[in-house]
C-alpha cells in the first residue's frame, strides 16, 4: 500500500506517466499546443477572412462568436471530456453507446481521406517555399512558361474617346497612337491572367483540361509530397512524446510570421483600404437578417475547430485523469477564433497594397482557398521590396499550420490502431507509423498528377463536407439522449471536481437542445444547397461524381453495418438486443482502476479484454 502511494505521488508530481499503458503528455502545454496546432489550419488564414468581408465586416464577428458558444465550443468540450474520461481514441471511445461505434469508425475514415489531401496542400506551399529562393520571384512576371494572356495589369481593348467633339469608339492601340484617353466607365478589357494565375496552373501544377486528363506525376510535387511525409513521420515516430515537443515551434511560430506580415502590411500604402473592406469603417449589420451569414458562422467555427474528426478525443484520451479539461476547452476555442480575427488583419492590409498598387478595387484582389493562398497574396507579395523574404515567410508560415494539422490527424489514426492492438503498438509503434505515412504517401500520389488539383478539391468537396456534420448529430444524440446528459455530467465531474447547478445550466441548454438544433440546420442545409462539384469553371465528369460519392458512403455505410453486427451478435427479442447495444459495455469507465471509484467499481479490467471485441452487457450494474 504505501509502494502504491508513493507511485501516485510521483505521477501527481509529474515525475512519471499516469497510464504506462498508453502513455500521457510530458506537461500540460505539450496537448494544449497540440490542440492549438490542430484546432488552427489553413482555413483560419484562407477562408475565414474572406467569409467576414462577405458577410458584413465587423459585424460577421456577432454571429460568428454566438456559433462559437452554441455550437462549436459545446461540442469541444464534450470530446475533450470523452477523451480524457476513458483514455481512448474515437472508435474505442464508443464502448459508452456500441450501436453507435460506427461513428467512430465513421469519424477515423473520413480523417483518414483527409489526411491524404491535406498534406498534398503542404506539398504545394513547400513547393513554392522552395520557389522563394530566388532573387527574382518566379512568378512576378510573364516569363517564358507565359502565353499571350498573361500580363500584370488589366489589358484594354476598346473604349470610347472624344475625337474632334465627337465621341467615338475604337480599339485601344487607335486611342493611344492618337494621343486619344478613354472615358471612364467605357473600357472593355481583354480575357487576361495574371503571372501568379499562370504560374500556379502552368508551372506548379501543370494542371491538365480535367479530371478526365490525367496526364503523368508532377515530379517536384512528388518529392515536396515526400518531404512532407517524411516530417510527419519524423515528428510522430515517437507518438506524442516527440509530437508534443515539435508542435513548440509549429504551433508557435506561425504567430510571429503573421505579426510580422501584419506589421509590414500596414506600413504599405493602401493598407488601410484592405483593413477597412476586411471589418468595415461601418459594419453592414444588417447582413445579420441574412440566412446565409448564420449558416456561414456557424460552418467556419465547425470546421474550424476540427469537431467531429476524431482528433480531439484522440489528443485528449492522453491526459492525465483529473486534468481540467474544462479551461483546457475555452483556452483553445479563444485562441482558435482569435487567430482567425488577427490573421484577417494580416492578410487584408496586403491585399489592400495590392489593389492601390494595380488601381483596382480591393473587391477584385480578396480571394479565398487556393486562390488566395497561391495566387492573390503571391502576387501582393511580389510588389514588395525584398518580396523573396516576404514570399518565403507567407508559404513557411502555411507549412507550419499545415503539418502541425496533420500531425494531430496522424496521431488519430495511430491511437485508433493503438486501442485495437495495444501490445503492437507498444513493440513496433515507430514501425507502423511510418507503414501509416508510406501508405497515405503512395495513396496522394494521384493528387501530385496533373489532374491533381481536381482531386484535391473532390475529396475535400466529399468527404470534408456533410458526413462530419452527420457524424457530430449522431455524436451528441447517442452521449445525451441515449447514454444521458446526468451520466455524461456525473463522468465529467469526477475529473474535474464537482460543480454547482448553475455551473452547468449553460452546457445543458446546449447539449440537450440549442446544439442538436443547430447542426441538423445545418446538415439540412447542407444537403439542399449541395452542389456537383466543379474547379474553377471546369466541371467534374459523371464518373468523377460517382467516385466521391463512393468515398463518403464508405466513410458512412460504417455506422448502420456495426449497428447492425451489434444487434446481431447481441442476446434476446429484436428490442432487447437493441436496448443492450444503447448500453454501456462492460469495460467502460476510466481506464485506470484508481480512477473508477464506486461508480465504476463492476467495470472489468482493459488489459484483460480483447480490445476490439465488444463483452456481454448482462448483469452490468447501473
Amino acid at each position: 500500500k504505501g509502494v502504491t502511494l508513493s507511485k501516485e505521488t510521483d505521477v501527481r508530481a509529474g515525475n512519471s506517466n499516469e497510464n504506462s499503458e498508453r502513455g500521457n503528455w510530458s506537461n500540460k502545454w505539450d496537448y494544449l499546443l497540440s490542440m492549438v496546432g490542430y484546432a488552427v489550419g489553413l482555413g483560419n488564414v484562407w477562408r475565414f477572412p474572406y467569409l467576414t468581408y462577405q458577410n458584413g465586416g465587423g459585424a460577421f464577428l456577432i454571429p460568428y462568436t454566438l456559433m462559437l458558444a452554441l455550437a462549436g465550443l459545446p461540442l469541444f468540450f464534450m470530446e475533450c471530456s470523452l477523451g480524457q474520461f476513458a483514455s481512448l481514441g474515437p472508435v474505442s471511445i464508443w464502448r459508452i453507446l456500441p450501436l453507435f461505434q460506427g461513428v467512430g469508425i465513421t469519424m477515423v475514415l473520413i480523417s483518414t481521406f483527409v489526411a491524404i489531401y491535406y498534406n498534398v496542400i503542404v506539398a504545394y506551399a513547400l513547393y513554392y517555399l522552395f520557389a522563394s529562393f530566388q532573387k527574382v520571384l518566379p512568378w512576378s512576371d510573364c516569363f517564358t512558361w507565359a502565353d499571350e494572356f498573361c500580363s500584370k495589369t488589366q489589358l484594354v481593348s476598346d473604349c470610347n474617346a472624344t475625337l474632334n467633339g465627337e465621341i467615338i469608339h475604337a480599339n485601344y492601340s487607335f486611342i493611344t497612337s492618337n494621343n486619344l484617353t478613354c472615358m471612364n466607365g467605357t473600357m472593355n478589357y481583354k480575357p487576361g491572367q495574371f503571372p501568379t494565375e499562370q504560374y500556379w496552373n502552368k508551372v506548379a501544377l501543370q494542371r491538365s483540361s480535367g479530371l478526365d486528363e490525367t496526364g503523368h506525376i508532377v515530379w517536384y510535387l512528388a518529392l515536396c509530397l515526400l518531404l512532407s511525409w517524411i516530417i510527419v513521420g519524423a515528428a510522430l515516430f515517437k507518438g506524442i512524446k516527440s509530437s508534443g515537443k515539435v508542435v513548440y515551434f509549429t504551433a508557435l511560430f506561425p504567430y510571429v510570421i503573421l505579426l510580422i506580415l501584419l506589421v509590414r502590411g500596414a506600413t504599405l500604402e493602401g493598407a488601410q483600404n484592405g483593413i477597412e473592406y476586411y471589418i468595415g469603417r461601418q459594419s453592414n449589420i444588417t447582413k445579420l437578417m441574412e440566412a446565409q451569414v448564420w449558416k456561414d458562422a456557424a460552418t467556419q467555427i465547425f470546421y474550424s475547430l476540427s469537431v467531429a474528426w476524431g482528433g480531439l478525443v484522440a489528443l485528449s484520451s492522453y491526459n492525465k485523469f483529473h486534468n481540467n479539461c474544462y479551461s483546457d476547452a475555452i483556452f483553445v476555442c479563444v485562441v482558435n477564433c482569435v487567430t482567425s480575427v488577427f490573421a484577417g488583419f494580416a492578410i487584408f492590409s496586403i491585399l489592400g497594397h495590392m489593389a492601390f498598387v494595380s488601381k483596382r478595387p480591393v473587391s477584385e484582389v480578396v480571394d479565398s482557398g487556393f486562390d488566395l493562398a497561391f495566387v492573390a497574396y503571391p502576387e501582393a507579395l511580389s510588389r514588395l521590396p525584398v518580396s523573396p523574404l516576404w514570399s518565403f515567410l507567407f508559404f513557411f508560415m502555411l507549412v507550419l499550420l499545415g503539418l502541425d494539422s496533420q500531425f494531430a490527424t496522424i496521431e488519430t489514426l495511430t491511437t485508433t490502431i493503438q486501442d485495437v492492438y495495444p501490445k503492437v503498438m507498444k513493440k513496433l509503434r515507430i514501425p507502423v507509423t511510418l507503414g501509416v505515412c508510406i501508405l497515405l504517401f503512395l495513396l496522394g500520389l494521384i493528387c501530385v498528377t496533373q489532374a491533381g488539383i481536381y482531386w484535391v478539391n473532390l475529396i475535400d468537396h466529399f468527404c470534408a463536407g456533410w458526413g462530419i456534420l452527420f457524424a457530430a448529430v449522431l455524436e451528441i444524440i447517442g452521449i445525451i439522449y441515449i447514454y444521458g446528459g446526468n451520466r455524461f455530467l456525473e463522468d465529467v465531474e469526477m475529473m474535474i471536481g464537482k460543480k454547482s447547478h448553475i455551473f452547468w445550466l449553460w452546457w445543458r441548454m446546449c447539449w440537450y437542445f440549442v446544439t442538436p438544433v443547430l447542426l441538423m440546420a445545418i446538415l439540412v442545409w447542407s444537403l439542399v444547397t449541395f452542389s456537383p462539384p466543379s474547379y474553377g469553371s471546369v466541371l467534374y465528369p459523371d464518373w468523377g461524381t460517382a467516385v466521391g460519392w463512393c468515398m463518403i458512403i464508405f466513410c458512412m455505410i460504417w455506422i448502420p453495418i456495426v449497428a447492425i453486427i451489434k444487434i446481431a451478435k447481441a442476446e434476446g427479442n429484436l428490442w432487447q438486443r437493441i436496448v443492450s447495444c444503447c448500453r454501456p459495455t462492460a469495460n467502460w469507465g476510466p481506464y485506470l482502476e484508481c480512477h473508477r471509484g464506486e461508480r465504476y467499481s463492476h467495470v472489468v479490467d482493459p488489459k484483460k479484454e480483447k480490445e476490439h471485441e465488444i463483452p456481454t452487457v448482462s448483469g452490468f450494474v447501473y
